[in-house]
């Protein structure tokens, strides 16, 4: 009896034979190991399948009517470079095997092979796919250049996060992370990560509104070259890379509307689709949200499924911003200082005591994010030695900094108003006054801007929301304040 495999193990695969006993055997058995299997007759049905679908594996028979078994690897290499192909063949010789591994077989068969055998080589060519997925996962993160996770800080509101990811890292379920932007939302969905069982597998993280909404959903399920514009050679999906491991979805309250339905589908029942094939297969993925944004408002105005949020709010956990936690400001500091400067030995060496007085007594509209980009600024001021006030940028100078700071809290900022950034590139001023939720938004929108010099691309960056969102706020707020001029 036939073992089933792991879940993130399971194979997409493709039989060809055209021998009849023996189709009918792989329709039961292939199943049975845990795999899902398309079985074809003869060459040419396979290579039509192909231009179809993309398949994890082949298994060709060499002698079949119509074409080869060598000719159909050779087409689905075309089409799909990282399918595998096994060989079987009733040929034992040598110069056969040597054939079919030039034409980029994984391994080949004799017939009639064993059961056993068979389910060794699958077991084998998953294991390829897994480390294959291990990889890309790791390229991803080295290319996001970040630095090593860690969860700093010895508050309540960090001692009850590090408790809250205790309880749930070890089951499957979706959890969902609120926080204000830049609080270290990803850092918890990695905690979460490493501290369940599927630690050793990939972690793969998505902010959900840095992409277009035309690439959305070949970012996360993949794509079939040809199957649009532009897709000029096939591709794996998020979802597939982290098979067996974890996929981080952040700011999933910027997700498209018909992207929310098709989640909502792969939450429910494990299946994805690529984007240009007709066939699903299943994934093993365990999925963790992220959002600085009101759902159920959301919800309320129709901007975000009521049945897609109950999905994803299985477990909730609430990260403070800085501000309600300013015993770890200190903590945060000097490990950042670490990260930047590898040569700190001792606290005397990182920050003088006004310093530290500082950059306490600021409220951090930007959080985490922004004390880091802060302390990035000082390290390059300060090259060594203590870092002192005069390292610190301009806004933490004496009561300036603290006039900033309760502007910030408040939603206004010292001296009336504020620069604001318009699409035209024009800068416009706008009441310190803010009365609504929206105005408040937009005063600390505008502060960043102007503390970066009117940089849109950082600006987004650091806010943690697309550049297309950054861009028709806005535009919403410019149009505003000419109706209101």
């Amino acid at each position: 009896m036939a073992i089933a495999t792991k879940p993130h193990n399971r194979l997409k695969l493709l039989f060809a034979d055209d021998e009849r006993s023996l189709q009918e055997l792989m329709k039961i058995e292939l199943p049975r190991m845990g795999h899902d299997v398309t079985v074809c007759p003869d060459g040419l049905t396979a290579v039509a399948a192909l231009e179809r679908n993309t398949y994890d594996c082949i298994l060709v028979d060499l002698d079949m009517p119509g074409l080869t078994g060598i000719e159909v690897i050779a087409k689905a290499k075309e089409l799909s470079p990282q399918t595998e192909a096994v060989v079987l063949t009733g040929k034992s010789s040598m110069e056969t095997a040597i054939s079919a591994l030039r034409y980029g077989a994984f391994d080949y068969l004799t017939k009639p092979c064993k059961l056993v055998e068979l389910q060794s080589l699958l077991r084998r060519v998953a294991e390829k796919r897994e480390l294959t997925n291990k990889y890309l996962a790791i390229k991803r993160q080295l290319e996001r250049v970040e630095g090593k996770s860690q969860l700093i800080g010895t508050s309540s509101q960090m001692e009850r996060v590090r408790k809250l990811i205790a309880k749930v890292a070890p089951t499957n379920s979706t959890a969902m992370i609120l926080g204000e932007t830049g609080t270290g939302k990803e850092l918890v969905a990695r905690a979460l990560h490493d501290q369940s069982l599927r630690a050793n597998m990939p972690f793969v993280a998505i902010n959900c509104g840095a992409l277009p909404e035309s690439l959305i959903e070949s970012e996360l399920f993949g794509h079939r070259r040809g199957s649009f514009t532009g897709a000029d050679e096939h591709r794996v999906g998020l979802f597939e890379v982290a098979n067996g491991g974890t996929l981080f979805l952040d700011e999933i309250g910027e997700l498209p509307k018909p992207m929310q339905a098709k989640l909502l589908r792969v939450l429910e029942c494990g299946e994805i689709r690529r984007v240009g094939e007709n066939d699903s297969f299943i994934v093993d993925v365990r999925v963790v949200c992220a959002t600085h944004r009101n759902l159920e408002m959301m919800v309320d105005e129709g901007d975000f499924r009521e049945d897609l949020m109950f999905r994803i709010n299985t477990f909730e956990i609430h990260l403070a911003p800085l501000r309600e936690r300013t015993g770890d400001i200190e903590l945060l500091a000097r490990h950042l200082l670490k990260r930047f400067r590898k040569g700190v030995r001792t606290e005397e060496e990182s920050f003088t005591p006004e310093a530290i007085r500082a950059l306490s007594e600021y409220s951090w509209p930007g959080n985490v994010r922004e004390l880091a980009n802060v302390i990035e600024y000082a390290t390059i001021l300060c090259e060594e030695g203590p870092i002192g006030p005069d390292h610190l940028p301009q806004r933490f100078d004496g009561r300036k900094a603290r006039a900033m700071s309760a502007a910030a809290a408040s939603g206004s900022i010292a001296g009336g108003s504020v620069a604001s950034m318009s699409s035209g590139g024009s800068l416009k001023a706008m009441s310190s006054n803010p009365q609504t939720l929206r105005e408040i938004e937009m005063q600390v929108i505008y502060q960043t801007l102007e503390r970066l010099g009117g940089n849109k691309p950082k600006t987004a960056e650091e806010l943690g929301i697309s550049l297309k969102t950054l861009y028709n706020k806005l535009n919403q707020s410019s149009a505003s304040l000419e109706r209101s001029a």
